[in-house]
C-alpha cells in the first residue's frame, strides 16, 4: 500500500492560480502507482479532476478541468502535483490524491487516499 498527504490548499480569487502537492510514502517503487485527484463540493458527490500514469507520460482530465489542470508528478520526490489555473468558485471543493495500479477514472479502483485539502475559491 502507500500513503498520501495532500497540501497547497487555501483561499483563492476567480481567476487565479494554486498548485496542490501529494506526497506518498510507500515500500514500492511509486513508479509502480497511477495517481489521481478527486474533488468533493459542499453537498455534492466526489468528481473525478485528473489523473497521472505511473511513469508521468500521460494523464486524463475531467471535462470541467480540462485545459485549465495539469497533473504531473516527480517519481523520484513521491509527488504528485496539480497546477490549478484560472480557478473558479465552482473549483471550490476539498481536493483528494489517490493512488492505485490502473490508471482510471473511477474513484473505487484507487486503493489508497489522503486525508484531503480545502480549496475555496472566491468571486
Amino acid at each position: 500500500q502507500v500513503q498520501l498527504v495532500e497540501s497547497g490548499g487555501g483561499l483563492v480569487q476567480a481567476g487565479g492560480s494554486l498548485r496542490l502537492s501529494c506526497v506518498a510514502s510507500t515500500r514500492a517503487a511509486f513508479n509502480v502507482y497511477a495517481v489521481a485527484w478527486f474533488r468533493q463540493a459542499p453537498g455534492k458527490g466526489r468528481e473525478f479532476v485528473a489523473v497521472v500514469t505511473q511513469t508521468g507520460s500521460g494523464a486524463s482530465y475531467g471535462d470541467s478541468v480540462q485545459g485549465r489542470f495539469t497533473i504531473s508528478r516527480d517519481n523520484f520526490k513521491n509527488t504528485v502535483f496539480l497546477q490549478m489555473d484560472n480557478l473558479q468558485p465552482e473549483d471550490t471543493a476539498i481536493y483528494y490524491c489517490a493512488a492505485g495500479p490502473i490508471t482510471a477514472r473511477t474513484d473505487s479502483l484507487f486503493p489508497s487516499w489522503g486525508p484531503g485539502t480545502q480549496v475555496t475559491v472566491s468571486s
